[in-house]
Order: structure tokens, then sequence, then C-alpha cells
């Protein structure tokens, strides 16, 4: 680990000179609190921790960090599980939070111009008005930041018919470590010269550059929406169905796997009104979505018939906008409901899709060799399974 750089009197008159506006916080509330994320237990303080307003202050606290050699990090909600937002060696955190602006949304050529400290699910509602959406849709979407979504190229349950946030974003305003400000691309559909800077940036974690406005893709919101519930005796049987609604040609817009323990925690942790039978084992949380309700009948249909050839016990559908919400926020809160019951070590597994039943036969089997137990669930149609080691 590097060493921590101490700040000195000279750094913090050189700052307060360029940006005389700027808070400068030096308490113990705000180390603690930016000097950490979601991760496993991990602190790091920095020694200040300042909340830029614009990209001309991103500009100028990097190049004071830059001029007198202070590590700067940066950071947005503090969601991520991977430790990006950690201040590992001290210094300065730069925290983006107020710049939470949606400045632009042009219906027209159906993209959005923002900034980093903007809410996912708060930029998703105000497209929603319009007509639009925004696809990727981690988790953390009612707190993570749009910053923080480049930075870890976020998905969510979405991702298996829309794709990641890399697929969503045509430009970035970055500054880099000397305050160096520009622009990475084109706010065009089509970019082809040179090196593609803007995927660059995106899943770098900060480590490029700092993200100081983003243009966003939309694409029009689907009018429909079905949600299917389906509860298996066997786990494993629940892994092995996924893959044959993609051998089929479906691709639902979410397929989400559910151990009965990770949905019990859920419930109780969220308080939700809902109960599991007692030969639900396992179960798969499958959403098609598009325009036209004739299309999307024929292929819940189709998907129910593969179900039942894979030992699904029962098929139910959501009969309302509230059960949906109910059965999603189920979902939503698996994670912080495990993490709230125990001590624990998660991993972020993905394997194709075919090998998810062998994977979590391999995690149960682990697990009574070596004496642990484990919670599993997570985006099943892109064979990525969360294994928390509880």
């Amino acid at each position: 680990m590097a060493s921590k750089v101490k700040i000195h009197d000279l750094f913090l008159q050189d700052l307060k000179s360029a940006l005389p506006g700027l808070k400068i916080h030096q308490d113990a509330d705000q180390l603690n609190q930016n000097g950490r994320d979601a991760s496993e237990d991990l602190v790091f303080l920095p020694e200040l921790v300042v909340y830029p307003e614009s990209a001309e202050d991103v500009s100028e606290i990097a190049r004071c960090c830059n001029l007198h050699s202070i590590p700067l990090t940066t950071r947005g909600a503090g969601t991520g599980l991977s430790g990006g937002a950690l201040p590992v060696a001290g210094g300065v955190v730069l925290n983006t939070m107020r710049m939470n602006r949606i400045l632009h949304i042009d219906t027209e050529n159906l993209q959005a111009t923002i900034e980093p400290g903007v809410i996912n699910y708060e930029f998703q509602e105000a497209v929603a008005l319009k007509g639009l959406m925004y696809p990727p849709d981690p988790a953390s979407w009612g707190s993570c930041t749009m910053g923080g979504n480049v930075a870890h190229s976020s998905g969510g349950p979405r991702a298996l018919k829309y794709g990641t946030t890399r697929d969503y974003i045509l430009n970035l305003e970055v500054v880099l470590a000397d305050g160096t400000r520009f622009w990475t691309g084109a706010n065009t559909l089509k970019y082809s010269t040179g090196y593609n800077l803007t995927h660059l940036f995106i899943g770098s974690e900060g480590t490029l550059g700092i993200v100081t406005k983003i243009v966003c893709k939309l694409i029009p919101h689907s009018t429909l929406k079905y949600l299917m519930l389906v509860p298996f005796a066997s786990a494993v049987q629940a892994c092995k169905s996924v893959g044959a609604v993609f051998r089929a040609g479906i691709t639902p817009c979410a397929m989400e796997f559910m151990e009965r323990s990770a949905m019990e925690w859920s419930i109780r942790y969220g308080n939700l009104n809902f109960t599991i039978e007692d030969h639900w084992k396992a179960l798969l949380l499958i959403e098609v979505d598009g325009f036209n309700a004739d299309v999307l009948m024929s292929t819940c249909e189709s998907i129910s018939t593969l179900m039942y050839e894979h030992g699904a016990s029962e098929i139910l559908f959501a009969d309302s906008a509230e059960q949906q919400q109910t059965l999603w926020n189920i979902r939503r809160k698996v994670g912080e409901a495990v993490k709230s019951n125990s001590v624990y070590k998660e991993e972020d597994t993905v394997v194709p899709r075919a090998a998810l039943p062998e994977l979590l036969e391999a995690v149960k089997e682990i697990g009574q060799r070596y004496g642990f137990e484990s919670v599993c669930y997570g985006h099943a149609g892109d064979g990525n399974l969360h294994v928390n080691i509880i």
C-alpha cells in the first residue's frame, strides 16, 4: 500500500486562493463517511473532503493536488463494492454529490446531458416522464450516482436485454490529474475517429480522470411489462432452466435467480408482504417488456412451457404494478438483507450461463468441505451469481 502523503499549509493556501468559496471539510464525521464504501468493512480516512459544484471547481482541485503531489480520490454515493472510492493513500476526497443537475434532455436526438452526482433512479424517472428510458439499473439505483455507474460500467437486471452503462454513454467531459478538461468524443451515435477515449474512461474507476459531465443515449420507453415468478424445488434445476430460454430464441429483459434463504432474508429485512411456499427452494424472476401485448403474452407462454419442462412447480404472474414492485423490492434488497444478517464475504462470479448449475453445485460442495454456509442470488440470464459466504 502506498504511504500516506500529509496535507500541508501551502497546499491549503493554494486551494483556498483558487476556490475561495469552496468548503473544505476536515471534521471526523466527514472523514469517516468518505473513508468507506459498501465493500467489506474497509476504512481509509482521507485528510480532507471537498464538494465541488462545477467542472471548473474540479479542475482547480485537481490542479492543486497535482502541483503539491497530494493524492486525490473521486467519490460519489459510495455504493460500490470494489473499493474504487476508498482513499487508500489518504489525501483529498473529491465528492461529486453536489454536481447533481440534469442539464438537458434532448427528445429529438434521444440523449441527455447530466452531471456525475445525479442519482440513477432520479434520472430514470426524469426521462420516463418524456416517454424515454435509460436502461442500466444497478441494485443500488435508488442511491448510486451516474458518475459512479460510469466509473464501474454498472449493469443491473435489465443488462440482460439492454446492456450495461458502457452501451449508453455517448460522450464524457473529464478532468485529468493536472486539471486539464476535455471531451472524450462527440454527441453522435457514430464516432469512429481515432481511439475510443469514451470507452476507455468507462469502467476505469476514477484512475484515469474525473468525469464532470455525461452524455447518455436514451431509447423509447417500453409500454408493457409482464413479470413472472417461477419457483423450483431444486436450485440447480432452476439454474438449468435458464439456458433453455435463450436456446429457444427468447431474450427477457431480466432473469434473476434467488435461493430461498436469500428471498426470506430480503422479505424480513424490507418488511415486505409476501409468502414463500414450503416447497420453494429457489426462484427465477423473469420479466419481458415491449409494445405489443399479443407478442409478449406469446413469449410468456413459451417461457412457461420451458419452465415446466425443467421442473418448475408453478408459475405466478404479477397481476398489478404493486405486485411487480413488491417482487422487485425483494430482489433489490437481497444484498442489504444478507449483509445485515451476518459478517460476510461476497464474491461476484460470472460464468457462461450453461455453467451456472455446475458453479452452484461447486459452491455448495466447497461449503460442506470447509464448514461454511452460503446464500446465492444474481443475474441468472448473464451467468452472474453473487456468492455470499456467511
